[in-house]
């Protein structure tokens, strides 16, 4: 399918084609008939991509603190490839669009394929032919109602919702500030209110429309003399402030019109210094006005599909999508006064071009993509990339999964271990597979897990998606007779790894789990430290592993399955892998900290080994991020280890110590890939035999268990 990218990195725009999204649970496959170009959001968008790099630097100043964080914490090579990775990042422009379903997603039953809808949100309505989107950032078309005019629909919420904030009453005189789309939307949504309107714009034309459109009064020059005469001298009731400004003179000018406690709603992209004397003086009420309305960043709602009771939330982003569809059904917004131009979708470089030099006067720009009564079809999932022959003598491998994780730290380890050809990448969205994919000379590009897993020429299937895929996605390519790698967690529940476990058993395959960390060259010195001991170990492990916002879907018990499924698992197998046999007893307490923290989040744990020896894990987002994640001390037959942070490791014995450096933080990814592709080309054992891997797992699930009830688990076979 054909889709509108952007560097992030250069600034760059194209139209590519690259595999469509996969449907998912939850949501739907919409064929684009219509997108609407949002000049002020997505100008500010393009013109960031376009600066070099320190003017993105100065820009963005939050994300120069992660660089910076991350190289103290994992070294300058790991904080470089991270930062790489995410200029390499393109971006999906668009957010506002209309079209037909296609495919219908499972626990979806409120739409049906051949559905005329609007959809919303970036990521979600994206200049594209084919866009993902999830069952709440959806609205069907009322009928009558025009493709043209839906792909208004979510702009046309942003306005209404900025009312909403307002919360105008009958007559109450409002002022607009900023008539672009938005401006001239509201105005509309104002006078369907029943309110007296004011508008301003310094484009004479666009106050001239907004008149048109159903203003009484719109100025171009000399706000406050348009304000006094219309509100009689008495003041603004509401200032609606949809401006676009890197000043805060539309802050200025809204409190210098407004009445005695009066209310300013910020709804455009404008600077924050607010005025505090005139404010002050006035008592002026301030309110900012987020997106579509309730839901919007909530990945329960946007993502998840869960809809905030009416009977407490009786606007969400959602279901103002649909008030917006409905008064266009109802002719109280006019829309073809708005649309100044049209483009085809191949075409959308000139659309782009139009609006970024200001060469011709511009409001609303459509993207055409065909009509809207063809056929509804989902499309073919996959692009080929290369058609370069097979190389018979490496390692076929497909990947499945192309996130943060992936693409910054496992696809690095595994080009630089060797020794594969790379043959097909999914991601769920497709353009992340079509980018990795030509990086990485991959010859496929697909949204489809399936398409990777019966490619006869794949004989290893990474799998790196969310963890409730890891345990079906390795079932499915083990009974295709595949090898495969997953990362961590293996599973979620006992059953799931028993599953996988009778999967194996009757595949000519195997499986491997990314517990990297055991291949660390620091973890091989406190190996070699303790080799040959005849007595039990005592350790400890510290993870200062940091905080994670609730909403993060880690936190999510069907998707993520928390951070002791996600991340403790880990050091549960190093500790393992130190004592040389498996967990047989695990006892873990717990507490909340406050309300921003999980149950999981921080714990400690306590471990029993078939050899006798113990450990103890303190796993904690409680800690200050300054200081170093992890802190291993293992002791034994008078001999002392102590491994910081993957960076340094001391050896103590007979009162000597030795200190061993490493030049960057070293967690072991390049040396697990060399291992496990070595193991696959001759056909061996894993290097992390599937009981270890197994015994790790339940383990990890052991210790959610003691968490939940309190007391001790033993662990059989």
């Amino acid at each position: 399918m054909r889709q509108l990218i952007q560097s992030y990195r250069t600034g760059e725009m194209r139209v590519e084609e690259v595999p469509p999204p996969a449907v998912r649970p939850g949501g739907v496959l919409v064929r684009t008939v219509r997108s609407l170009v949002s000049a002020g959001t997505e100008k500010m968008i393009v013109d960031l991509a376009r600066k070099s790099l320190i003017a993105k630097a100065r820009a963005r100043p939050d994300l120069v603190r992660k660089v910076i964080k991350t190289a103290r914490k994992q070294g300058v090579m790991t904080a470089f490839r991270k930062m790489q990775s995410k200029l390499d990042t393109p971006i999906p422009l668009g957010y506002s669009s209309a079209g037909v379903v296609v495919e219908v997603g499972e626990n979806v039953h409120e739409f049906q394929v051949g559905d005329r809808v609007a959809c919303a949100g970036a990521g979600y309505a994206n200049h594209a032919d084919y866009n993902y989107v999830p069952r709440n950032l959806l609205a069907r078309l009322p009928d009558g109602v025009a493709m043209d005019a839906a792909a208004f629909a979510t702009v046309g919420a942003i306005a209404l919702q900025g009312v909403r904030q307002a919360a105008p009453t009958l007559g109450e005189r409002v002022a607009v500030l900023g008539l672009g789309l938005i401006g001239q939307l509201t105005v509309q949504l104002l006078r369907a209110n029943g309110c007296q309107v004011l508008g301003f714009d310094p484009n004479p034309a666009r106050a001239a429309l907004a008149e048109r459109l159903g203003a009484q009064l719109a100025a171009s020059d000399d706000l406050e003399r348009a304000a006094e005469r219309f509100a009689r001298g008495q003041g603004i009731d509401a200032v609606i402030v949809a401006a676009s400004s890197a000043s805060a003179g539309p802050l200025e000018q809204a409190g210098e019109i407004a009445r005695m406690r009066g209310r300013i709603v910020v709804v455009g992209l404008v600077g924050m210094e607010v005025p505090r004397s005139l404010y002050y003086r006035k008592e002026l009420e301030l309110r900012m006005s987020m997106s579509y309305g309730p839901g919007r960043h909530d990945p329960d709602f946007e993502e998840r599909g869960f809809d905030y009771p009416i009977a407490h939330v009786r606007w969400t982003e959602q279901r103002n999508l649909e008030a917006v569809l409905d008064l266009i059904a109802d002719g109280r917004l006019q829309l073809a006064p708005l649309v100044t131009h049209r483009f085809a979708i191949g075409d959308a470089l000139a659309a782009y071009g139009l609006i970024s030099s200001g060469s011709e006067p511009y409001l609303g720009v459509l993207l055409e993509y065909g009509a809207d009564d063809e056929a509804p079809k989902a499309p073919a999932p996959e692009v080929r990339l290369s058609a370069a022959p097979r190389a018979r003598d490496r390692v076929g491998i497909g990947v499945v999964g192309a996130g943060g994780f992936g693409q910054s730290v496992l696809l690095p380890a595994l080009k630089a271990a060797g020794g594969f050809d790379p043959i097909s990448i999914a991601s769920a969205g497709g353009t992340t597979a079509q980018r990795i994919g030509q990086a990485y000379g991959f010859r496929q590009a697909t949204s489809s897990a399936e398409e990777v897993i019966a490619n006869p020429d794949v004989d290893v299937v990474f799998i790196l998606t969310r963890h409730h895929l890891h345990a079906p996605l390795a079932i499915r390519a083990l009974e295709a007779g595949k090898w495969v790698f997953s990362e961590k967690p293996l599973a979620l529940s006992h059953e799931d790894l028993d599953a996988v476990a009778r999967a194996r058993e009757a595949s000519r395959g195997d499986v491997m789990v990314g517990f990297n960390r055991r291949f660390a060259p620091l973890v091989g010195e406190i190996e070699r430290h303790f080799a040959g001991r005849s007595h039990p170990l005592v350790m400890q492990y510290r993870v200062n592993a940091g905080f994670i916002p609730p909403e993060h879907w880690v936190h999510d018990p069907v998707e993520g399955g928390g951070r002791i499924l996600g991340e403790a698992c880990h050091f549960v197998d190093l500790l393992q892998h130190l004592a040389g046999a498996p967990p047989e007893r695990v006892a873990a307490e717990g507490i909340a900290g406050d309300s921003r923290y999980r149950g999981d989040d921080n714990v400690a744990v306590t471990l029993r080994f078939a050899d006798g020896s113990v450990a103890t894990l303190i796993y904690t987002a409680l800690g200050d991020d300054r200081m170093p994640k992890e802190r291993l001390e293992v002791y034994g037959e008078g001999s002392v280890a102590v491994l910081d942070d993957f960076r340094s490791v001391e050896l103590a014995r007979g009162g000597r110590v030795r200190r061993v450096r490493a030049a960057n933080q070293d967690k072991g990814f390049e040396e697990e890939m060399r291992r496990f592709l070595a193991a696959v080309r001759s056909g061996g054992e894993m290097p992390i035999p599937f009981s270890q891997s197994l015994a790790s797992s339940r383990a990890t699930l052991a210790v959610l268990e003691s968490l939940r009830s309190g007391a001790p688990r033993a662990l059989v076979g």
